[in-house]
């Protein structure tokens, strides 16, 4: 090469090399020269044509098009090479090859054909003639083909969907590779079909076009990769002529044929020139397409960039696997767009597979390495998955590459709820700690201490990496992460077995208490794993099918489990009998057996072992866990499928007895002493109690007569008012549960009516004991008494008698006025409670903490409970005002169960939802005339934050205005009403009391159609007399915003006004529409953020001033008046739907359906996905020098100083 080319020397795709024998089918090692009517070029090579220079003068083809012959429409044939290759009928060599035979013909009708095949597979419709390729530079065709591109549609073959155009881009990219492929031989030496194919995809991937620039990306790094594949041919031929060369001249002389001689020296000086012509080619597309398209604004054509320079890589490493190449590679790691990522990602992983060239990719994990493993935890799962992966692969080359800290950053994602990261990260963990044991002297080891398996060690360690990860309760994500990569580990029960239960050997560290309930949760979880063969709970998208192979696989593992922890698990229970914990966990694995294992394999004595050691654990524990779990055990072994099914109800009857027995006389005495009773009496009563309601829980006990004893206790507790809390707590869940067993016998069967009566009786006695009880002073028993009067009212709710069940009828029972009153205050004082002491001590320890979440949690099931009967129209709509105007107050704790409290009570009747909105505002408002008086300060943090509840409660209403028009009227109406329901006692002349709420009403004048508007307009006319519409005082304004925001046109209403004089903060919306989300979001903050947490201090629990139970309102709800609104029934009326659709249209601002938030961070989450959509793409009107000058910020910062060669940068 002469010296143009030979500077830069990281720029050139320095092929270091060699040159190879082949025949040349065509000719005979002679290659055409030069082009017609030009010099032959003055030195041996040729530098590429830059992007600028004029294009070869090309002819159009008469007769044919594209290489294809015209059949005159006959038929249907395709004429184009578009056309062929997009529907791929016919073999991509013959097409190849017929298109050669046209070019041998004449070359310039073939180029021409290619050139406009290039054209239509962007989607332009436009055709290069021949008048235009002689006359015009390349930059001037572009151009006017891009006149001439279809703007209506943003598609292009490249993007639009469907199996022709994905199969297209497959043939396209085919027909690419097979062209070089055939013409590898003399064509593509002749200087002009490359130059020519080279000059046009330059110019058009610095197009401003998009389907320009991302097709003739495509198809320059398609034919970079044929070119880098002949290189390599060139190489190894070149290295073969160079051995023969050698071996030919080390003969004796004698020997020695010199004119072979002379032909081998003939030949590699042909393969060398074709070397340089394919290292100038590959050069022109390196520094002319890929250092600009690399970075292209759009990811899809930077994905496609780092894809293919990792296939030139993997492919040809000697010439591209340095660090002039792989820094492009390292510099995209940062790309902001996951699909750039995840190429890398995988180029790097072609890379890695193979260890010969670790060496060379020494340098490059050293640098990137950091990056590497930070993109473990990408925001993009797949991106997260591939880095772990690629994590892996340099673990296994090298194991000192990755320091303790790296690994560590990996170990811990074996936890992620998302799977595909946990088993990645699972095999990693798999290859660092389980694989470099030495399994012969593992196994030596075993027999030296006469166990079976040699995996004793290897299961110590996994209980080690489990203790040290301190996320105990998670042992069923870890055993699922590790279950693909370290299932023969996790299944070598006999090994975990032999763990517990032998004792050590002399030189062998004993297992710890905590070890040892660590391994026995580990055995559970991979029990459970291999019998139900799906993930646990929040790994996955739900159980799927088997294949049969897996089911085998699931059939045997149970079999195996079943027949070795039949003879084990006695024995476990027998040694860990007086430990809750471990306990607890042992009795989960019956579950998983094959109980006709028992029968089949005659091991009924086994089954004895286990019932006799339930029954002692029974009889030693009263922890709830454990006696759910020995009840579920008994539960499970007397399904009547199976042939020991009365074995084991013998055993449990024999159980239940005594127990019943003991308890009736423990409450006996009890009874008799009152409050002479010392602690043995109560323990007797509550640890036979606590044993029977666990059992009564899953087992049906109504034969025993349980609820008499329960429901005596509970009446002397009232009565006497000395029982102790937790008897009382278990004699109402015990109570619970023989009701429901009731109830499910009498649904089974056919009821008499004395039963029903008698069943009655029943719940009401109980109901009434439960209603005494909400006002114990025993927090435990009233939050009890609470849950179950919330699920007793459900179970025997209107409900009931769905589905064909009229008899049931007599048991229904309606809650009175008195019962939903005393529920709902007691939600109010026990749920809407304020912690100080949270606040005051963020800084408690962790046990601490997790009190504060547990008490969380059963406040936030308190008002869920409550929740679902105003859902299900147990408890009267209007109760849910007093929930609804907490909302914002405690959005943190419970603002999603008022949110779909409020989205499902809407679905059950729109008018009375929105009623139930303004009543809530109402009493927000009432509470703040009562704490400041008549002459409210309309800036004070407490109007704004009712304002930004009721600006909330707008949003919800979404952007269907006909489905809510009538409940947006209705509310409207109300809030008109209750605006000027009291006149201000000083005169006329003053303003109603509670005027200043129509600014709060101002809020949902949005939703209000326009011919809505003005009917509520006339509406509110009748309200006010002429001295009221002339005011323009300060008081006055709350009335004049509400006018102010229904005469507008609909498109733009204005918020609510204040005084210039008497407030800085006032905001009127803007007339051209709403602002950006993102400055909204700014605004709001500023303006609301600080008041609303004002109101959050100083709002105290409501009084129910206006409450549902004692107001006229309650009138106004049941025969839903809509006196004085015109409403228009209509929903089809095309006039109505126009204006809807407009201002869908104007309304800048996203609403949502039922979204209602009320800080920085939830704001950020609601729009999270459009921020996300929206990171690089910058304005297609830029060209490449300005996009060049604006480099993208998601690459390394030494990218930045990158200079126009794109080679000359160092990297390190």
């Amino acid at each position: 090469m002469d010296s143009s080319n030979e500077s830069g020397a990281t720029d050139t795709v320095g092929l270091s090399m060699s040159m190879s024998e082949m025949e040349d089918p065509e000719g005979k090692g002679k290659k055409k020269r030069g082009r017609p009517g030009k010099q032959p070029p003055t030195s041996n090579k040729k530098p590429r044509k830059s992007p600028t220079d004029k294009g070869v003068a090309l002819a159009r083809g008469r007769g044919k098009a594209n290489g294809v012959a015209q059949h005159n429409g006959e038929g249907g044939d395709p004429v184009t090479l578009f056309e062929v290759v997009k529907l791929g009928k016919s073999a991509m060599q013959s097409v190849v090859d017929d298109w050669i035979e046209s070019y041998k013909q004449d070359r310039d009708i073939a180029l021409l054909d290619l050139i406009n095949f290039f054209i239509q597979c962007s989607g332009c419709k436009g055709t290069v003639r021949i008048e235009m390729f002689r006359n015009m530079q390349n930059a001037e065709i572009i151009r006017k083909m891009t006149e001439e591109f279809d703007e209506d549609s943003g598609d292009y073959p490249l993007t639009m969907p469907g199996p022709l155009w994905k199969k297209f881009r497959y043939n396209f990219c085919e027909f690419i590779c097979v062209l070089i492929r055939q013409c590898q031989y003399s064509i593509i030496y002749d200087e002009y079909m490359m130059d020519t194919v080279i000059s046009l995809l330059t110019g058009l991937s610095d197009s401003q076009v998009r389907a320009f620039r991302h097709t003739s990306t495509l198809a320059a790094m398609k034919l970079m990769t044929a070119l880098v594949n002949v290189a390599l041919n060139l190489s190894i031929h070149q290295d073969n002529t160079q051995r023969q060369y050698e071996t030919e001249r080390n003969k004796m002389a004698g020997k020695r044929a010199n004119e072979k001689l002379e032909l081998l020296l003939q030949k590699r000086k042909e393969l060398q020139e074709n070397q340089d012509e394919i290292e100038n080619m590959m050069n022109s597309i390196f520094k002319g397409i890929f250092v600009h398209r690399y970075r292209d604004a759009i990811a899809e054509i930077r994905a496609i960039c780092i894809e293919e320079i990792g296939v030139w890589m993997k492919m040809y490493s000697d010439a591209f696997l340095n660090d002039s190449y792989l820094k492009y590679v390292g510099w995209t790691l940062h790309d902001r767009q996951g699909e750039v990522r995840l190429k890398c990602l995988k180029a790097l992983q072609n890379l890695y597979t193979n260890r010969e060239l670790f060496p060379k990719l020494e340098l490059f994990t050293n640098r990137f390495k950091d990056r590497i493993v930070s993109m473990t935890l990408d925001k993009e799962y797949d991106v997260a998955v591939e880095a772990i992966r690629l994590v892996t692969l340099i673990l296994q080359g090298s194991e000192d590459a990755l320091s303790n800290e790296d690994c560590e950053n990996v170990y811990h994602l074996v936890y992620s709820a998302h799977r595909p990261v946990a088993v990645a990260a699972g095999e990693f963990l798999h290859r660092k700690l389980f694989s470099r044991h030495d399994p012969q002297a593992e196994e030596a080891l075993a027999k030296r201490r006469g166990r079976s398996s040699p995996n004793g060690n290897l299961i110590r360690m996994l209980v080690l990496f489990f203790l040290e990860s301190e996320l105990h309760e998670h042992a069923a994500y870890l055993v699922d992460s590790l279950w693909e990569s370290s299932q023969e580990l996790l299944k070598d029960w006999e090994c975990m077995t032999e763990l517990l239960l032998e004792e050590p050997v002399q030189g062998e560290e004993v297992l710890s208490d905590r070890q040892e309930s660590a391994l026995i949760e580990l055995t559970v979880c991979t029990i459970r794993q291999a019998a139900e063969a799906h993930p646990p709970v929040g790994r996955g998208t739900g159980k799927r099918v088997l294949t049969a192979k897996e089911r085998k696989t699931q059939i045997d593992d149970k079999n195996k489990l079943t027949e070795h922890f039949i003879m084990a698990l006695p024995m476990l229970l027998s040694k860990y009998q007086a430990d809750s914990e471990k306990v607890a966990n042992l009795l989960q694995i019956p579950q998983y057996f094959d109980l006709d294992v028992y029968s089949a394999g005659r091991m009924e004595k086994h089954l004895d072992a286990l019932l006799k050691q339930i029954r002692l654990v029974v009889e030693k524990h009263i922890e709830t866990d454990v006696l759910e779990a020995c009840s579920k055990t008994y539960s499970i072994l007397c399904s009547e499928e199976y042939t020991i099914m009365n074995r084991v109800d013998i055993a449990r009857s024999q159980l239940i007895d005594e127990m019943t027995d003991r308890f009736a006389h423990s409450v006996e005495e009890l009874l008799q002493e009152a409050e002479e009773a010392d602690d043995d009496d109560i323990y007797n009563v509550l640890s036979t109690l606590k044993r029977l309601t666990a059992f009564h829980n899953a087992h049906d006990l109504t034969r025993w007569d349980l609820f008499g004893n329960c429901y005596r206790l509970l009446k002397a507790g009232i009565e006497q008012g000395s029982m102790p809390e937790q008897i009382a707590v278990q004699a109402l869940q015990c109570s619970h549960y023989s009701i429901l067993w009731q109830l499910v016998k009498i649904t089974e069967g056919a009821p008499s009516k004395d039963d029903l009566v008698a069943l009655r009786r029943v719940v009401k006695s109980f109901l009434a004991v439960c209603q005494q009880c909400l006002s114990n002073v025993n927090t435990p028993v009233k939050e009890q008494a609470f849950m179950l009067l919330c699920d007793l009212l459900m179970i025997f709710s209107h409900q009931l008698v769905s589905g064909g069940r009229e008899g049931l009828q007599p048991l229904v029972f309606n809650p009175d006025s008195t019962l939903q009153n005393e529920l709902l205050n007691f939600v109010l004082d026990h749920v809407f409670i304020d912690q100080d002491d949270e606040s005051q001590s963020m800084e408690g320890d962790e046990e601490d903490e997790a009190n504060k979440i547990e008490a969380l949690h059963k406040r936030r099931n308190l008002l869920a409970a409550f929740s679902k009967l105003i859902i299900y129209d147990i408890v009267d709509m209007p109760a849910a005002a007093d929930i609804f105007k907490h909302y914002m107050k405690y959005y943190n704790d419970y603002g999603d169960i008022i949110k779909e409290t409020l989205s499902k009570t809407r679905q059950t009747d729109k008018i009375l939802c929105a009623k139930t909105l303004i009543l809530s505002l109402q009493q927000l408002f009432n509470e703040l005339l009562q704490d400041q008086g008549p002459n409210l300060d309309r800036t004070s943090s407490h109007v704004s934050g009712i304002k930004e509840l009721a600006r909330r409660f707008a949003l919800t209403f979404g952007l269907d205005q006909i489905k809510t028009r009538e409940a947006v009227a209705t509310l409207h109406k109300d809030g008109i009403e209750f605006a000027f329901k009291y006149q201000n006692p000083r005169g006329p002349e003053f303003p109603p009391i509670n005027l200043a709420f129509l600014e709060v009403l101002s809020e949902f004048s949005s939703k209000l159609l326009r011919q809505d508007k003005k009917t509520v307009h006339s509406y509110l006319e009748k309200f006010m007399s002429e001295s009221m519409s002339e005011r323009r005082e300060d008081v006055w304004l709350p009335l004049i915003s509400y006018r102010n925001s229904l005469l507008t046109g609909g498109d733009e209403d204005r918020m609510s006004v204040t005084s210039g004089s008497s407030s800085k903060t006032g905001s009127v919306r803007s007339k051209k529409g709403r602002p950006p989300l993102h400055k909204k979001r700014i605004e709001e903050e500023s303006s609301v953020e600080g008041s609303w947490m004002m109101l959050h201090v100083y709002l105290h629990t409501p009084q129910m001033q206006m409450s549902w139970l004692g107001q006229q309102k309650m009138e106004e709800v049941n025969r839903k008046d809509r006196t004085g609104i015109n409403y228009i029934k209509s929903r089809s009326n095309q006039g109505v739907r126009q204006t809807v659709r407009g201002l869908m249209e104007d309304d800048a601002e996203p609403i949502f359906e039922d979204v209602m938030m009320s800080s920085r961070g939830q704001l950020e989450d609601m729009n999270e996905e459009f921020e996300d959509t929206m990171v690089i793409d910058l304005p297609p009107s830029r060209n490449r020098r300005e996009r060049a000058e604006l480099r993208p910020d998601f690459f390394d910062s030494a990218a930045m100083i990158e200079d126009e060669s794109g080679f000359s940068m160092p990297m390190f």
